[in-house]
């Protein structure tokens, strides 16, 4: 059997992209055809990757469409004649992007009208989670099911020891509160900021946020930031900002952190999660959107969002030797149900 992939852009490191490789080496292990189409390239994925021009992109006997913002890619996925499979990896609501980039918003909202197009012509519809899946339900899909991320924890747990970055993040014995991904509004950097205070009143002075990922996704959103940073004297080197990492030294952050935080209020999937439980970096997590459905009943969730309280749940992740042992283990048991056994199986289904 041919099975292809689309992604609108291929990008590596990007999530999306990673998945979509990742899929297609078991494809191609479990004996069928596959490759992976895109409209953008990263030059480094040229070879492996083949322009969506190529007339071969439309001849699968399956063809999986990795959705995620508005393209061309849409209409003609629509118009395959059969073997139509759609995973939806979420769209970021547009109103975390008011105020900030109006760009940003436009898209965001041409993104979920474009998704709407696709109910009546899909075969099957998959989340990457059942947050997603949900949402698909709701939208009038049928034919759900959930086809969670396939995720290459190796890169974390397999690279090699960065020793004078580890050495400069253990330096003053501070603890280090890792955060990975894009800085952009739905992942409230600024509750970070918040909690922060709380966790010095309350807690401890000795700490660290590190915070790993893009900063110019939304500049505007990126210099509030900064500004609340200056607004609230944060002294210099609490607050560390590293923009993109290669995977040897995104493996030393989660090497040395203490605890993995997530504060988002948008979530379709969050792969920093499962990095994070790779890593056994022990989770504190705010329980909204998909954060709820990866993490399962993993790490420390908490809702409502009272930051008071979550300073304390820190606390108690940082220094309880007990606590953060039984979180890990909780973790890793969690970890084995995204692995590439699970993945094989859904594809099974799918091929079958």
């Amino acid at each position: 059997m041919v099975v292809n992939q689309w992604v609108p852009a291929a990008h590596q490191g990007d999530a999306i992209g990673d998945s979509a490789r990742r899929v297609r080496g078991l494809l191609r292990q479990m004996g069928h055809e596959s490759e992976l189409y895109a409209m953008t390239i990263d030059d480094d994925l040229r070879g492996d990757v083949i322009p969506w021009t190529d007339a071969a992109a439309t001849r699968g006997d399956l063809t999986i469409f990795h959705f995620a913002l508005v393209s061309p890619m849409t209409s003609a996925f629509a118009k395959l004649g059969s073997g139509r499979v759609l995973q939806y990896h979420n769209v970021t609501p547009a109103h975390f992007f008011a105020g900030y980039d109006a760009g940003i918003y436009r898209l965001a909202m041409l993104g979920r009208e474009d998704l709407r197009t696709l109910v009546g012509h899909t075969d099957v519809a998959l989340g990457d989670s059942e947050y997603n899946r949900q949402e698909l339900e709701d939208l009038g899909f049928t034919n759900t099911g959930v086809f969670p991320i396939a995720v290459d924890t190796d890169r974390i747990t397999k690279a090699p020891r960065r020793p004078a970055l580890e050495q400069a993040l253990g330096e003053e014995g501070w603890l280090n509160f890792l955060f990975v991904g894009r800085i952009v509004p739905n992942k409230k950097i600024e509750d970070h900021i918040k909690l922060a205070e709380h966790y010095k009143r309350y807690v401890d002075e000795q700490y660290r946020f590190v915070f790993v990922g893009k900063t110019d996704a939304t500049p505007k959103y990126y210099a509030a930031i900064q500004a609340m940073l200056e607004r609230y004297r944060m002294p210099k080197g609490r607050f560390i900002f590293t923009g993109p990492v290669p995977d040897v030294d995104l493996a030393a952050y989660y090497r040395t952190a203490s605890v993995y935080i997530s504060l988002s209020e948008h979530e379709g999937f969050c792969v920093p999660l499962l990095e994070a439980m790779a890593a056994e970096v022990p989770i504190m997590a705010y329980s909204s959107t998909a954060v709820t459905d990866t993490l399962g009943g993993a790490g420390v969730q908490f809702a409502p969002k009272d930051l008071e309280y979550a300073a304390e749940l820190l606390g108690e992740l940082a220094y309880n030797d007990r606590l953060r042992r039984q979180v890990i283990a909780g973790q890793r048991a969690r970890l084995a149900d995204f692995g590439d056994g699970r993945i094989r199986r859904e594809l099974e289904r799918l091929t079958s």
